[in-house]
């Protein structure tokens, strides 16, 4: 992409939802293209690392539970929890993603039930959900994340679980460049303006949020949440793929992912 098309800047939240609502209905194909082989029709995979829920059970025991998928894409996880006897609801913004989730549900035959919502204000009762969850879903692309913790809070039950996984925010350090080019820091960590694609007129197509880890936990912590856990996956041994600025050579030295593991303490 053009440089004067790429920019870091303040973007009100009504251009925020259009742009990224817009540009996951138009880039749902390359998308699927892209990363679908990866992530898998009944998966769960938390991030380009390829840790995967059946291994770290970050959700805890899941079979017979309300776990709502927040910004699901094509509802892998959701179809995965579904076979771990789970009763999921996979939620995202995009028509283009749940076009996707559809056809996956008539390939595999798992079905879950899929919603059109915003993040930022979830069509459901108040406790509606044991688990909340979401892999790069939501929390990223929405202008007001503090807000969205909030709204995840209000719909699970006491005592439930939040977990979510964003690329670590040191990377917002560094350019978005698997290689040498991405090794060097040219950002400052403390600069929390979005990163913005936009058109030739100036109009946002694409807008990704950048909070530091003191930013998370505090959001964590004003929404009511306990931290149970912060998980910085490892890039493993022998895997060669490279997915956007995640490769092996960037992976070996600092982490790309940051996994907030939560909990909404139990009533009394």
């Amino acid at each position: 992409m053009d440089d004067d098309r790429v920019t870091r800047r303040r973007v009100g939240a009504a251009e925020v939802r259009r742009a990224n609502r817009g540009w996951w209905d138009t880039d749902a194909d390359a998308y699927q293209a892209e990363h679908g082989a990866f992530l898998g029709d009944v998966d769960f995979v938390w991030c380009p690392e390829g840790l995967r829920e059946a291994d770290a059970r970050l959700l805890g025991e899941v079979a017979g539970r309300r776990i709502l998928e927040l910004g699901c894409g094509a509802a892998a996880a959701a179809r995965w929890l579904a076979a771990q006897d789970a009763r999921p609801v996979a939620l995202d913004l995009s028509a283009g993603m749940l076009r996707h989730a559809a056809e996956a549900a008539d390939r595999t035959g798992v079905r879950v039930p899929l919603v059109q919502a915003d993040a930022l204000a979830l069509p459901f009762a108040d406790a509606a959900f044991d688990t909340v969850c979401t892999a790069f879903g939501a929390i990223p692309f929405v202008d007001d994340s503090a807000a969205a913790m909030r709204e995840v809070a209000r719909v699970l039950r006491p005592g439930g679980r939040w977990v979510f996984s964003v690329t670590h925010p040191m990377r917002w350090i560094f350019l978005d460049d698997p290689g040498e080019g991405g090794l060097t820091a040219v950002h400052s960590y403390f600069d929390r303006s979005p990163y913005v694609e936009q058109d030739e007129r100036g109009v946002a197509t694409y807008v990704e949020q950048h909070r530091t880890l003191g930013d998370r936990i505090r959001e964590l912590v004003g929404a009511g949440f306990r931290l149970l856990d912060l998980v910085e996956p490892e890039w493993p041994a022998g895997h060669e793929g490279i997915w956007g600025q995640w490769s092996p050579l960037r992976g070996r030295l600092f982490p790309g992912t940051a996994i907030f593991v939560a909990e909404k303490p139990a009533a009394g």
